[in-house]
């Protein structure tokens, strides 16, 4: 029988201090040790349906950091959801120190839609930290940071692009935080953002109450991207590892080395037609380079969209019909290290595209643990 070390025999506390707490997740009290799904009552449908944010709650027994992951507050973006299932199927998590909190889909009623909005047509991640009184968007909002924000230390929003849209797997971060910098290059994708806080967001709000949060993006809206889901769960469990909050694997993982964007922009159409793209996302394009071609119906009057500059293709649109002055390609400059993320973008779609693709909903990924 072991005995106690002499520690723990002049301090009784500690032990009680080694346990997690017990959280309280929209009235639900989940302990130490305890896994659990709660409902959280949202606004009801007009046909008096009830409508509810399920959340996933793993408290571990052992206490660290509380981080929350969250998808679909978009409710057309739908990548995150399938990350959600896949890490909540992750082994190691019965050996996790803290509390994991899983909401896959922030934004119910625009899920049921298929729709980034909800029914009120506002953006719910515009109507942070909303109100209890205010616009349905507000009331949602209002109800997350309550429920979810104030008991969280760190936040993983996943994101796709719109629709017709796709972007390449990326982090967007206030990266003026030491600690969210450190999280967003463990992350494990080559491109990083240092994104500003936009008004009304979940990250703004996440910000004022001290919480470091990391906003993925990566796919189009209303698509499921296997390599984008395999990199989003992937990545995730790579923060996890990073917070402790998971054991350390006996063989370090190769991580991508992520380099900041030093700035991007949106290359927009500079006349209305029919588009034929050339390039690819994750393509690296130099000055002058031709990146799609834009014509009339017949092919007459054809105008190319030339490449500013030296730059990575970050995001895109895939609707060939173009109006003037709408965003067609998303480029990050990097100066003199665009080589060197090329050869990283490269490398991470060899990686993420080798496996073989995962049937749905058959549980977690093992080409994760590699």
């Amino acid at each position: 029988m072991a005995s106690s070390s002499p520690a723990a025999k002049t301090d009784p506390g500690r032990r009680a201090r080694e346990k997690n707490r017990t959280l309280d997740i929209g009235g639900v009290k989940v302990a130490p040790g305890e896994r659990t799904s709660v409902d959280i009552p949202l606004a009801a449908m007009y046909t008096h349906s009830d409508v509810e944010m399920t959340v996933h709650v793993i408290n571990g027994r052992r206490p660290g950091p509380c981080l929350f992951v969250s998808a679909a507050i978009h409710g057309d973006e739908l990548n995150g959801v399938d990350i959600i299932r896949r890490l909540l199927n992750y082994k190691q998590l019965n050996q996790l120190r803290g509390t994991l909190i899983a909401i896959p889909v922030v934004n119910v009623h625009g899920f049921l839609n298929q729709s980034r909005y909800l029914p009120d047509g506002r953006d719910l991640n515009r109507s942070f930290p909303g109100s209890e009184r205010g616009s349905l968007a507000g009331r949602v909002a209002n109800t997350f940071v309550g429920d979810i924000l104030k008991n969280c230390t760190h936040g993983i929003d996943l994101h796709t692009g719109a629709r017709h849209r796709s972007n390449l797997p990326q982090i967007r971060a206030d990266l003026s935080s030491d600690e969210t910098r450190n999280l967003a290059m463990q992350f494990g994708v080559p491109v990083v953002l240092d994104a500003k806080l936009r008004d009304g967001s979940m990250r703004e709000t996440a910000a004022d109450m001290g919480i470091p949060l990391l906003l993925y993006e990566a796919g189009e809206a209303l698509r499921f991207d296997e390599l984008s889901i395999r990199a989003g769960a992937r990545g995730i469990i790579n923060v996890m590892r990073e917070l402790k909050m998971l054991p350390q694997r006996k063989r370090p993982a190769q991580i991508p080395q992520a380099v900041v964007a030093s700035d991007s922009r949106w290359l927009r159409a500079p006349t209305s037609g029919v588009m034929r793209s050339r390039v690819q996302l994750g393509a690296r394009v130099k000055k002058g380079d031709v990146l799609g071609m834009i014509a009339d119906p017949l092919g007459l009057n054809e105008s190319p969209v030339l490449a500013p500059a030296e730059a990575i293709v970050i995001g895109m649109t895939h609707l060939p019909l173009v109006h003037e002055g709408e965003a067609l390609y998303h480029l990050a400059n990097f100066h003199r290290r665009t080589g060197k993320v090329a050869s990283e973008v490269q490398g991470f779609h060899e990686h993420f595209s080798d496996q073989e693709e995962e049937p749905f909903f058959i549980g977690w990924d093992d080409s994760l643990e590699n």
